[in-house]
């Protein structure tokens, strides 16, 4: 076995793993039946309990399966420095982040043409993933009195409108859209909260089916600070494997992929499901860094793959 501690990369020939007499417990690192791993030296990346798999022409296996079962693993093709990664489907799930009335209705965000031009496609990676057996967790903004008391002053600002006033920031009541009493800005339960057009059917029909989660955030991130509800249900459920999707790419996206990452996830940035308002430089740097943390792929490969 050699160990290069500085790289946290370690490689091993994995028969010779498994045939030491000094394991007590060697079921622990028996293969899955259904992956079959190289018999030469492999390289691991990470440790018995979190690790992927590095396999040839830049293919990840994120599947654990040194450790956890598996089932019918699938191999997504990705457009970034990391060509393909092999996912377990029990363990991966599609988060969309904060595609909702408030930032994607015409009435209330004009300029969201990206974002709504995401929702089709969206749509789609729900069908795909609810298909599959895979889970979809909506992640939004969904305030509670408590989070008004609580929230820092400069998020108070920026959801403010330029005019820096309590009285039109987070919980202020948006009037009429549409016919429809919008409610206070982002509280939970509230039409602007909810989710757009027909992700709003898709949300409701999914938590009723049980194929689909509904979490509030009360941050840019799904999954800041030590826990979040988001997070609780990731680590309960031993999800490994996170697609994203969903609105500001730049920010609460981004947030979120981000966390996500600096927590041990693995992280693929689904390009054509995200989308934002800010200049383009503020995508090509999700993307980039995106590219840098984990994977990107778009919803064609990956639904091609399922």
């Amino acid at each position: 076995m050699k160990l290069r501690h500085m790289m946290f990369t370690f490689t091993i020939n994995l028969q010779a793993l498994l045939s030491l007499s000094t394991l007590t417990t060697s079921t622990l690192i028996t293969t899955s039946g259904n992956i079959t791993l190289p018999e030469t030296p492999t390289p691991i990346l990470g440790n018995l309990y979190n690790h992927w798999i590095v396999l040839p022409n830049k293919t990840y296996d994120l599947t654990r399966s040194l450790y956890l079962p598996t089932t019918t693993p699938v191999t997504i093709p990705m457009f970034g420095t990391r060509k393909a990664a092999i996912i377990e489907p029990s363990r991966s799930a599609l988060i969309i982040i904060d595609m909702q009335n408030y930032f994607l209705h015409p009435k209330l965000s004009p300029r969201a043409t990206g974002g709504r031009a995401a929702v089709q496609p969206t749509l789609n990676m729900i069908a795909g993933f609810r298909k599959k057996g895979m889970k979809v967790l909506w992640t939004n903004w969904g305030l509670d009195g408590y989070d008004l008391l609580t929230i820092p002053p400069s998020f108070l600002a920026g959801f403010s409108g330029g005019t820096d006033s309590p009285l039109t920031t987070f919980g202020s009541d948006m009037g009429i859209v549409d016919g429809a009493e919008a409610g206070g800005k982002l509280m939970r339960g509230a039409w602007n909260a909810r989710p757009y057009g027909p992700l709003y059917d898709a949300q409701v029909k999914g938590v009723e089916d049980g194929t689909d989660l509904y979490f509030n955030k009360n941050r840019l991130s799904g999954l800041w600070g030590a826990q979040t509800p988001l997070g609780m249900w990731l680590m309960g459920n031993q999800i490994t494997t996170l697609f994203f999707g969903g609105v500001n790419a730049d920010q609460c996206v981004w947030g979120t992929f981000l966390d996500a990452y600096y927590k041990g996830y693995d992280v693929v940035y689904v390009d054509d499901i995200a989308a934002t308002t800010s200049p383009e430089y503020a995508t090509q740097m999700v993307k980039y860094n995106a590219n840098l943390d984990g994977f990107l792929s778009n919803s064609s490969l990956i639904l091609s793959a399922l």
